[in-house]
Protein backbone atom coordinates (compact mmCIF):
# COMPACT_ATOMS: atom_id res chain seq x y z
CA UNK A 1 0.00 0.00 0.00
CA UNK A 2 1.65 3.43 -1.23
CA UNK A 3 0.49 5.99 1.61
CA UNK A 4 -2.41 6.21 3.19
CA UNK A 5 -6.11 5.04 2.47
CA UNK A 6 -8.45 7.77 3.34
CA UNK A 7 -11.79 7.42 4.94
CA UNK A 8 -14.26 10.49 4.16
CA UNK A 9 -16.45 10.05 7.31
CA UNK A 10 -19.18 11.50 5.28
CA UNK A 11 -19.72 8.61 3.16
CA UNK A 12 -22.20 5.78 4.10
CA UNK A 13 -20.58 2.36 6.12
CA UNK A 14 -21.70 0.36 3.28
CA UNK A 15 -19.62 2.85 0.55
CA UNK A 16 -16.30 2.86 3.36
CA UNK A 17 -16.57 -1.07 3.76
CA UNK A 18 -17.54 -1.42 0.09
CA UNK A 19 -13.87 0.53 -0.86
CA UNK A 20 -12.47 -0.99 2.15
CA UNK A 21 -13.49 -4.40 2.94
CA UNK A 22 -10.83 -5.36 5.81
CA UNK A 23 -13.04 -2.33 7.26
CA UNK A 24 -15.52 -4.39 8.15
CA UNK A 25 -13.48 -6.18 10.59
CA UNK A 26 -12.19 -2.92 12.49
CA UNK A 27 -14.79 -1.67 12.92
CA UNK A 28 -16.15 -5.42 14.22
CA UNK A 29 -13.51 -4.80 17.10
CA UNK A 30 -14.89 -0.93 17.64
CA UNK A 31 -18.39 -2.31 18.35
CA UNK A 32 -19.81 -2.35 15.55
CA UNK A 33 -20.51 -5.99 15.36
CA UNK A 34 -23.63 -5.98 13.06
CA UNK A 35 -21.59 -4.77 10.47
CA UNK A 36 -20.16 -7.87 10.02
CA UNK A 37 -23.63 -9.10 8.87
CA UNK A 38 -24.16 -8.23 4.71
CA UNK A 39 -27.61 -7.40 5.33
CA UNK A 40 -27.31 -5.10 7.90
CA UNK A 41 -24.03 -3.47 5.25
CA UNK A 42 -26.67 -3.42 2.41
CA UNK A 43 -29.73 -1.79 4.31
CA UNK A 44 -28.53 0.30 7.40
CA UNK A 45 -25.31 0.28 6.19
CA UNK A 46 -26.32 2.51 2.98
CA UNK A 47 -28.19 5.36 5.15
CA UNK A 48 -25.43 5.56 8.16
CA UNK A 49 -22.51 7.10 8.75
CA UNK A 50 -19.77 6.06 11.34
CA UNK A 51 -20.13 9.62 13.18
CA UNK A 52 -23.97 9.02 13.40
CA UNK A 53 -22.95 4.70 14.22
CA UNK A 54 -20.93 5.86 17.05
CA UNK A 55 -23.23 8.94 18.47
CA UNK A 56 -26.16 5.94 18.34
CA UNK A 57 -24.40 4.07 20.04
CA UNK A 58 -22.56 6.71 22.76
CA UNK A 59 -19.36 5.59 21.33
CA UNK A 60 -16.59 8.09 21.59
CA UNK A 61 -15.93 8.90 18.10
CA UNK A 62 -12.36 10.56 18.87
CA UNK A 63 -11.18 6.97 19.84
CA UNK A 64 -12.53 5.20 17.02
CA UNK A 65 -10.68 7.62 14.86
CA UNK A 66 -7.42 7.14 16.43
CA UNK A 67 -7.82 3.32 16.33
CA UNK A 68 -8.73 4.03 12.45
CA UNK A 69 -5.87 6.56 11.93
CA UNK A 70 -3.03 3.93 14.01
CA UNK A 71 -3.99 1.28 11.54
CA UNK A 72 -2.74 3.52 8.40
CA UNK A 73 -6.36 5.34 7.30
CA UNK A 74 -6.35 9.11 6.74
CA UNK A 75 -9.46 10.70 7.74
CA UNK A 76 -11.67 13.05 5.93
CA UNK A 77 -14.29 15.47 6.76
CA UNK A 78 -13.52 14.97 10.64
CA UNK A 79 -16.74 16.53 12.40
CA UNK A 80 -14.13 17.31 15.27
CA UNK A 81 -12.45 19.81 12.55
CA UNK A 82 -15.46 21.10 11.60
CA UNK A 83 -16.38 22.62 15.47
CA UNK A 84 -13.10 24.54 15.59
Amino acid sequence: MEGYDSLDLRKSVYTLCSEHPELVDTLAELGFTEIVKPVMRTTVGKVMTIPKGAAMRSMDLAAIIEVLESRGYRIENDPREEKK
